[in-house]
């Protein structure tokens, strides 16, 4: 079985685009008709779903897996723990499920680029739905510690209040871009022109 493309996608860190990969890998394989359930690297599958937030190609592909894979392989079943609390929105579980396990070396850097990946976009939807928020749910949410949540956040420009041990969130700016119009130009000038004249 060649899984160049995958090693090579790993080794590139290529993440996102895992899953395709090995989806098109498990099509032609099957429609091959060559056996390869036991050899399949269902972690890293499951893993490049939930890397690019595809939960419920990771759910379909989880209840594909042969049973003997799920009892026999515990970092398969770790992954499927994660993509569950991604599944079921409780998102401060995710980061306990991604720590939970001993990862076996080829998904450990696949691990790390996906936590680092989800406190990212943990950060932006606190970011989004926040103007103030506890130390302690923010530490929940980026799966880190108090004192490290509050580091992390404090580079972002947010402000801590000690007393009540609460954040207060600094909005980014929005950055519009206006176009310049020059028929609006135009009739802008002519209209200045006529008012002082």
């Amino acid at each position: 079985m060649d899984f160049s493309p995958l090693t090579d996608a790993l080794a590139s860190k290529s993440y996102d685009k895992i899953s395709d990969i090995c989806d098109q890998l498990m099509l032609k394989l099957a429609a091959e008709g060559v056996p390869f359930q036991d050899e399949w690297p269902y972690a890293i599958h499951l893993l490049g779903h939930i890397y690019i937030n595809d939960i419920n190609s990771a759910r379909f592909l989880w209840k594909s897996v042969p049973a003997a894979v799920k009892e026999n392989q515990p970092e398969v079943v770790a992954v499927w723990r994660v993509g569950q609390r991604l599944w079921t929105h409780n998102y401060a579980a995710v980061h306990e499920a991604l720590r939970a396990f001993d990862w076996s070396q080829e998904t450990r850097v696949l691990v790390a680029a996906f936590s680092e990946l989800y406190t990212k976009k943990m950060f932006q939807m606190l970011l989004s739905a926040y103007s103030t928020i506890s130390i302690q749910d923010t530490a929940l949410f980026l799966g880190m510690s108090e004192d490290d949540a509050a580091n992390y956040v404090l580079q972002q420009g947010w402000i801590f209040d000690p007393a009540s041990r609460m954040l207060t969130v600094k909005k980014q700016p929005i950055v519009t871009e206006q176009k310049l119009d020059s028929s609006r130009l135009q009739r802008l000038t002519e209209y200045v022109f006529h008012l002082e004249h």
